[in-house]
């Protein structure tokens, strides 16, 4: 019966450590900005003439921003608001950050403008008569034709009025046309759809200027009225140019204006010297654990480093689960975790020494030991972890890293410490390893 239960608790010993070193591969864990290095921004948010910089507005800009960021694909970024008026955006291992400085500070204003071509003779009409001609809110523009950054051709053009915008959008996706160019396919939603088949209907054989944060995208002839509310945005796009666009409209508009203010890349050489002298300060207080464990507990000792053995990859696996970005101050926690987990075995071989010297057996004081221990090792650890819940919600950024890291990894200690090292010494006694209280593999 005995070798059963044994044979039991060494599948499942070895079962937790093929689980967590299989998630630790299949799911490495996220770095964050101090470690990989990436992009750090700062934008200041400006007031408009109809909307200012407000808590509500700044809220909006977050939100815009993090709907783009999440479109571009960065892993665990930091978005978080700093004063009044300014948006810190971290972005760690990002390789393009001009691409994604640009797609954050765009404003994605969409506009759909009834326009005509504008005739010879009229080149030289001065914005007043352009207005007297073709309406108060008219302008003169051009429409470019670009191909590898240069303009070919250029041909001017009267934007009358704005009839729809990007608010106007129920979607947009990234497509090609019948030449295999890139373009965006969007799509209006039921209000969006009637007015576009409203300003199609009357602008037969006319321009419809498709305007982009003030840039005209391309202004294509109506050649029939297109009650389905769906429409194409060409040009000279590349494949990434679409992407972006389709990010930026589906996102939405920046409800206020933002100017980039700082920004900083971070090498990954200082991330790269931190980890390595983690690694040398991990190994080097591992080796003190060993030897005083060991030396000082003799075959509990040794059980309890087995335990901690356990316990470092299955912590790092949960932390992998739980997509936590690690930091500096994540490893400081990790760490510290790793000493309130040595903690907990010496509060129980303390108690196990006690309960030797009373003269009962072997198993009685295995079992006697951790009952005693166990409301000491809850009581210190949830008021450990009351403390890092309190950093996690009232910190932000990398204190919240260290919290979360710092709460896992006790939660972690606890299960090693009362349950795989109990489960180790029971499997001592049933396979006679130890059996007599007095002997030397233990200390007394």
């Amino acid at each position: 019966m005995s070798k059963n239960i044994n044979q039991l608790r060494i599948l499942l010993i070895l079962g937790i450590i093929v689980a967590a070193v299989y998630v630790l591969i299949r799911f490495p864990i996220n770095l964050g900005l101090d470690l990989q290095g990436g992009t750090r921004l700062v934008y200041e948010g400006e007031d408009t003439d109809k909307v200012k910089v407000n808590d509500d507005s700044m809220s909006g800009v977050v939100a815009v921003i993090r709907n783009r960021i999440d479109g571009l694909g960065v892993s665990e970024p930091t978005i978080q608001r700093k004063g009044q008026n300014q948006v810190i955006v971290e972005l760690p291992g990002i390789k393009d950050p001009e691409r994604a400085i640009a797609l954050i500070g765009d404003t994605a204003l969409l506009e759909f403008v009834e326009a005509e071509w504008l005739p010879g003779d009229a080149r030289g009409a001065s914005p007043e008569k352009v207005r007297e001609f073709y309406g108060a809110e008219a302008r003169i523009d051009s429409v470019k034709d670009m191909r590898d950054g240069r303009v070919e051709s250029e041909r001017p053009i009267v934007l009358k009025k704005t009839v729809l915008t990007g608010a106007d959008l129920k979607g947009a996706y990234p497509s090609f046309d019948q030449y295999g160019n890139p373009v965006v396919d969007i799509e209006f939603n039921d209000k969006g759809a009637q007015l576009f088949a409203e300003v199609t209907g009357r602008s037969v054989n006319k321009p419809l200027a498709i305007i982009l944060d003030k840039r005209i995208i391309s202004a294509p002839n109506v050649r029939e009225p297109i009650p389905s509310g769906r429409a194409q945005i060409s040009g000279s796009f590349k494949a990434e140019d679409v992407r972006d666009m389709v990010i930026k409209l589906k996102a939405g508009s920046l409800p206020i204006p933002v100017n980039m203010v700082e920004t900083r890349i971070v090498g990954p050489s200082l991330g790269r010297d931190s980890i390595d002298r983690s690694k040398i300060a991990g190994i080097i207080g591992f080796a003190f654990i060993i030897i005083f464990m060991i030396i000082y507990y003799r075959l509990p000792g040794f059980i309890s480093i087995i335990s901690l053995g356990i316990y470092i990859p299955l912590t790092l696996s949960i932390l992998a689960i739980f997509h936590t970005t690690l930091t500096l101050p994540g490893i400081a926690g990790f760490l510290l975790s790793i000493g309130m987990a040595v903690d907990a075995n010496v509060i129980i071989f303390e108690r196990l020494k006690e309960e030797l010297r009373l003269g009962k057996t072997i198993k009685a004081s295995f079992a006697a030991a951790f009952d005693r221990a166990y409301t000491a090792i809850i009581d210190s650890n949830v008021t450990t972890i009351i403390g890092a819940v309190t950093l996690f919600f009232v910190g932000t950024g990398t204190i919240r890293g260290f919290a979360v890291t710092l709460t896992i990894g006790i939660l972690v200690s606890m299960l090693t410490a009362l349950t795989l090292t109990r489960m180790m010494l029971n499997l001592m006694v049933d396979a006679r390893i130890v059996t007599d209280p007095n002997s030397k593999l233990l200390y007394k």
